[in-house]
């Protein structure tokens, strides 16, 4: 298999994932999805499964090795390849640089789906934060304006792992403050998934941020975002977030 390109080891894949996948499951999760890509009813384990296993006798990657096999895998549109390519960067993120940003940008803007989306976001573009904080936070300020709403939110997402590990907050909360009035539900649920992830650990920072905000926050971002505060906390602001909900 060492001389395989890798359009043929992606192609081998594809024929891995359509014997385990199921017609049943790809039909639902393309309605599930609302998504036009071709689905091959693999589940996400599956996906995993045979990227590594494939990964084992495949040649040694090295970073160009491995961008040709993402590009490869993510060159027809179908679901379970572009998953495969996102798990292939996830476990390979040690090879990854800021100068491969551009790279996920445009697999970000073809993906048109959570589910590829949230993986690229958290788990690739993140480790790339985690190790580089000084060159990655300025590419992420232009996504957090960006026109697409899956670059905004993948934005904010990518702060997930950094915060887990005491990043300062200043950088999301502003991209937050900027996102906070938006109609969109991705970027409401983006904002309070990261918020709660942290209130975890440092529920007086969210409480903080959240109180004078309780009449901007959608409902979606404040029932995630006070999850795990104490109960008073959490009660508080509920309670301040309702008292400005329009009566019926």
């Amino acid at each position: 298999m060492d001389g395989e390109s890798p359009t043929a080891l992606a192609n081998q894949l594809e024929r891995s994932l359509a014997a385990v996948g199921t017609p049943e499951r790809a039909a639902q999760e393309k309605r599930y999805l609302k998504s036009d890509l071709t689905f091959l009813g693999a589940t996400v384990w599956q996906i995993r499964a045979e990227v590594k296993a494939t990964a084992r006798t495949a040649p040694e990657l090295d970073h160009d090795r491995l961008l040709a096999w993402a590009e490869a895998l993510w060159s027809r549109p179908v679901f379970e390849r572009r998953m495969a390519a996102t798990v292939l960067l996830e476990l390979r993120t040690d090879l990854l640089t800021v100068d491969d940003l551009p790279f996920i940008e445009g697999e970000l803007r073809e993906s048109h789906t959570w589910a590829l989306v949230d993986g690229l976001a958290v788990d690739v573009v993140g480790a790339i934060l985690a190790a580089d904080a000084e060159q990655t936070p300025r590419v992420l300020d232009r996504w957090s304006a960006d026109d697409d709403f899956w670059i905004r939110r993948t934005a904010l997402l990518a702060w997930l792992r950094p915060l887990r590990h005491g990043a300062p907050l200043d950088r999301f909360l502003g991209y937050a403050e900027a996102m906070l009035d938006e109609k969109e539900f991705f970027i409401r649920k983006a904002i309070g998934w990261v918020l709660r992830d942290v209130g975890k650990r440092r529920p007086a920072e969210i409480s903080a941020w959240l109180a004078p905000r309780t009449g901007r926050a959608s409902g979606v971002t404040m029932r995630e975002a006070v999850k795990y505060l104490p109960g008073h906390d959490r009660v508080r602001l509920m309670t301040a977030y309702r008292e400005h909900v329009p009566a019926d």
